[in-house]
């Protein structure tokens, strides 16, 4: 493994070893949607996560990491990351995210989907659409050639074109063998600076958290769960990619996701 400016360069074993873990990690996500439905509990949801875990042989990622009590985040409606699975009941409307990691033999997956409940609103089904696709649009600027800030300039702009709003106080991410390593992956360009070139071998964990409304978040009492500071919607998407001289490979995607 070298390192370019403080990033580490994966080599074409280590980078398998990345692909199982997101595959896992994607595979767990897949399960976890065809759950959704209203009247299941959360708290269902970190229950099965834990158990896939097991049965794949792989440790959760975020059980630990800093405290945090779950397996699995799990943000409803206005819960923008970071969300505790509980005893709360989903309901028909909801819209709800899941966050999930994974470590495969001392390596990250890492990897967020948001899910309708039930039958939704014009404007959540608008937002996920939206989110997912400014995904989309971010991964395809992560190629050789490229800087950091093209994927940033290609998600905020067709947030704010479609009239949402891009969360500020979370970011992106490199991944390997630490679930968050250099360099930070923004969803908007800072201004003022200049974005670091992308080289094939970087792997980033590139995830848009948008909103209807304000971009400004709080964390709650349990020093965890943010949400949107005006209480409005917030979907969240997450691919890990790795940087490749043709372009770039979607190390999370599985034959369950949209794309």
């Amino acid at each position: 493994m070298k390192k370019y400016r403080g990033i580490f360069i994966k080599n074409e074993n280590e980078i398998g070893l990345l692909r199982e873990a997101n595959r896992i990690v994607a595979s767990i996500l897949d399960v976890l949607g065809e759950h959704v439905r209203p009247g299941v509990r959360t708290m269902h949801f970190e229950e099965l996560a834990q158990k896939l875990c097991q049965e794949h042989g792989v440790k959760p990622a975020f059980q630990g990491y800093y405290g945090y009590p779950f397996a699995l985040c799990c943000s409803v409606n206005e819960e923008v990351v970071h969300g505790f699975p509980s005893e709360r009941i989903l309901n028909e409307g909801d819209i709800v995210s899941f966050d999930m990691g994974v470590v495969y033999e001392g390596f990250y997956g890492d990897s967020a989907r948001t899910f309708p409940v039930g039958k939704v609103s014009d404007e959540a089904t608008r937002l996920m659409d939206v989110t997912r696709e400014s995904l989309m649009k971010g991964i395809a600027q992560a190629k050789p050639g490229n800087s950091l800030y093209d994927i940033s300039v290609a998600v905020q702009r067709h947030v704010e074109s479609n009239g949402f709003q891009v969360v500020r106080r979370f970011v992106g991410h490199g991944i390997g063998r630490a679930l968050h390593e250099k360099p930070e992956v923004p969803n908007f360009v800072p201004p003022g600076i200049t974005g670091v070139p992308l080289k094939p071998g970087m792997v980033l964990a590139i995830e848009p958290m948008v909103t209807v409304g304000t971009y400004e978040v709080e964390i709650l009492d349990d020093n965890w769960t943010a949400v949107t500071r005006d209480r409005k919607l917030s979907a969240h998407f997450e691919h890990s990619v790795a940087i490749t001289n043709d372009g770039c490979e979607i190390l999370s995607l599985s034959p369950g996701a949209v794309r």
